[in-house]
């Protein structure tokens, strides 16, 4: 059984007599680094220039002081928050020996003064308390994020691209037709391959033809959008051409079992699996927090109430489940969640707070389904090809 991803705690055993700790306050312009050294009563702070070459050089030099007492430092542990920089420090540092760890930064308790102090030095105090409890095996201290390596972030990109695509060929088509409404022109579809020779004819409700810059506005977007159309068009070629090459290989296998699911196409099949099912999830709950489908409960002596969704988790997974849900509705109404939702709808519930219920259950069902091969009961498979 591969294992699972519990990074609410650490489960090594924490020598602090031998282990040197490290945070990093990460900016784009500097790197503000504090040490906390065995032996030595001060606790050391730099800043540095972003040059991961001078941050080992410097790890390597309060190394070297620590077991100046006379210890042998066995471990050097260094963490820093998730950010802009993404994960390629931890990976570099990891091939030179070091222990690194990233912390995922929503999980740090702060002040909650109105205007509390804020700046890189007290930052790098916090982290290094939270730090020191998540080594000792302490949970709700602060939690860690997966580190992934680089194929598998490479592997997320032509999704999140395409979803960039769609979105970017969305907002052209709606400012071409803000246009054409500002000068009383309903009804036309710009959106269309034919709509660019179309254009001459179109006349205002005045009889007027487009005035000579709107519609060269409008062709530029148009030329804008035929190439979106065709940026999409070769992501999607790609990822089918990768599924026929290798289809039981790596994560494609997970991605053509869930495709099988009437209603799951293969970019919603992709999607899920780069971003959620792939990953070594502790249990069914860790799996609906990660898509951030679990509710935030604000109870405190008789006040009982629910906020809402938590929405901590990844955006892009939620999006796709609820509409997700939507369809599954749709092409697998005789499933079992099926019948729960409609059952529920029945009594009264809102249906837009049972289609995230839904989208939960569903998430939960999949994942079982890559994981374990349990099918959803009801559920309707395409045939094997």
């Amino acid at each position: 059984m591969s294992k699972v991803e519990d990074l609410s705690r650490s489960v090594t055993v924490l020598d602090q007599a031998r282990t040197v700790l490290i945070v990093v306050e990460m900016s784009q312009n500097s790197w503000l680094v504090a040490g906390m050294l065995p032996g030595i009563q001060r606790h050391p702070l730099k800043k540095l220039d972003p040059d991961p070459n001078a941050l080992l050089n410097l790890i390597a030099r309060w190394r070297s002081e620590a077991e100046a007492s006379g210890i042998t430092m066995d471990r050097v542990a260094l963490a820093f928050e998730a950010g802009r920089d993404g994960f390629w420090l931890a990976r570099w540092l990891e091939k030179r020996g070091v222990e690194a760890h990233v912390i995922h930064s929503t999980s740090v308790a702060v002040n909650r003064e109105h205007r509390r102090a804020k700046t890189d030095r007290l930052d790098t105090a916090m982290l290094m308390r939270v730090f020191l409890g998540w080594l000792r095996g302490e949970r709700g201290h602060c939690g860690m994020v997966a580190v992934p390596s680089l194929a598998e972030e490479d592997a997320k990109r032509p999704s999140r691209e395409r979803e960039n695509l769609v979105s970017e060929k969305t907002r052209i088509v709606n400012r071409m037709k803000g246009a054409l409404a500002r000068l009383g022109i309903r009804g036309f579809k710009p959106e269309l391959r034919r709509a660019p020779k179309k254009l001459p004819d179109l006349r205002t409700p005045e009889g007027q033809p487009l005035p000579p810059n709107i519609l060269e506005e409008i062709r530029r977007d148009m030329a804008r959008l035929s190439m979106l159309r065709d940026q999409i068009t070769t992501i999607e070629k790609a990822r089918i051409a990768q599924l026929e090459q290798a289809p039981a290989s790596g994560h494609n296998a997970m991605v053509v079992l869930l495709a099988r699911v009437i209603g799951v196409g293969i970019e919603t099949a992709d999607m899920l699996v780069h971003e959620v099912l792939s990953r070594k999830l502790r249990d069914r709950r860790a799996v609906a927090r990660y898509a951030g489908l679990t509710g935030s409960p604000d109870e405190s002596g008789s006040k009982r109430r629910e906020k809402g969704l938590a929405k901590a988790g990844n955006g892009r997974v939620r999006r796709g489940l609820i509409q997700l849900a939507w369809r599954f509705l749709r092409f697998q109404e005789n499933s079992e969640l099926s019948q729960w939702y409609q059952a529920r709808a029945a009594q009264g519930a809102r249906k837009t707070t049972m289609i995230v219920a839904l989208a939960r259950k569903l998430l939960i069902a999949l994942w079982r389904l890559v994981t374990a091969g349990e099918i959803p009961t009801g559920v309707t498979l395409r045939p094997m090809k």
